[in-house]
């Protein structure tokens, strides 16, 4: 019995410890906005996906004033599959002809945007979900590079609806499904999204959750996280190689977010549970934070 008491006490006292090194992080960022952007494994995993929830619903309700935008991509692959369409990549980018672009838009907007914006509900908070194509919010144009279909760009970002939202207390749920001045709808990188939502909404934080402990010196070894880099810093990083692949848009998008007077953007790993609040809430971080090199010290 009294190894029991002495288990809880220090159950409670490490709660507690926690709870006062949060405590200035949760002062610093009530009131400012932070856009997440949520996918890889944290969107497959179920019991992930409940901790991303109920991280983002924990932010709401401290005061920070969050906004989610996701991809999907594992989930339109999955109904590619069950229509006999077979999935396509060129450059990096999904091949998005007409068919498949029926499927994006219902996927993103139709399964998953709603799926999350009823966890997060259930959850605690009120959430509502969005494509860029509600109130104009996100304007596309082509991509631009020849067969690859409806790929596109951000052309333009209109906040008002999502300010309105988050100023009511609701947390904006946001599909990367877009359209151009004409109609025409646009598959666009979830990632850019949410840096070009992060820039024009002014955000204190981009948060990319990814399948990667971070930017890595040596992308075979994950011990040699950076843990903090400027724009300086993370051109370098590409301009050198050492930054490839798949990471080169995720820091590029970082940095033109953080070029647009984002204060900071974090690339962490979405496979650690509770990775969100481990990132903002703690001394260490989890991560690789990428600044402004006004704001290093």
């Amino acid at each position: 019995m009294v190894i029991q008491s002495d288990y809880i006490r220090e159950a409670e006292a490490t709660r507690v410890r926690v709870l006062s090194e949060a405590l200035p992080y949760i002062q610093q960022f009530a009131g400012r906005t932070v856009v997440v952007k949520y996918g890889g494994a944290a969107m497959k995993d179920s019991a992930l996906k409940d901790t991303v929830i109920r991280d983002v619903v924990f932010l709401a309700c401290v005061g920070v004033r969050p906004v989610v935008v996701h991809g999907g991509g594992p989930e339109i692959n999955s109904w590619l599959g069950k229509l006999n369409i077979e999935p396509q990549f060129k450059h990096g980018l999904r091949v998005t002809d007409a068919p498949t672009m029926d499927v994006v838009e219902m996927v993103l907007v139709g399964r998953v945007n709603k799926e999350l914006v009823a966890l997060i509900n259930r959850a605690g908070s009120l959430a509502v979900g969005l494509c860029g194509k509600d109130g104009n919010l996100i304007t596309a144009r082509p991509e631009g590079r020849e067969g690859i279909g409806f790929v596109g760009e951000v052309s333009n970002v209109e906040t008002k609806l999502i300010e309105s939202l988050v100023n009511s207390g609701y947390i904006p749920v946001v599909s990367s499904v877009a359209a151009d001045e004409n109609g025409q709808s646009y598959n666009i990188n979830a990632d850019t999204v949410a840096g070009e939502i992060a820039a024009a909404l002014g955000a204190e934080k981009l948060i990319l959750l990814t399948d990667t402990v971070g930017i890595l010196q040596d992308y075979q070894d994950p011990s040699s996280l950076i843990p903090r880099l400027d724009i300086k810093q993370a051109r370098n990083l590409i301009d050198t190689g050492i930054v490839g692949g798949g990471m080169i848009p995720k820091v590029n998008c970082c940095v033109r977010s953080l070029a647009q007077g984002v204060r900071a953007a974090h690339i962490i790993d979405g496979r650690i549970p509770h990775a969100l609040l481990l990132e903002i809430f703690t001394d260490e971080g989890i991560g690789s934070m990428i600044v402004a090199s006004e704001f290093m010290s």
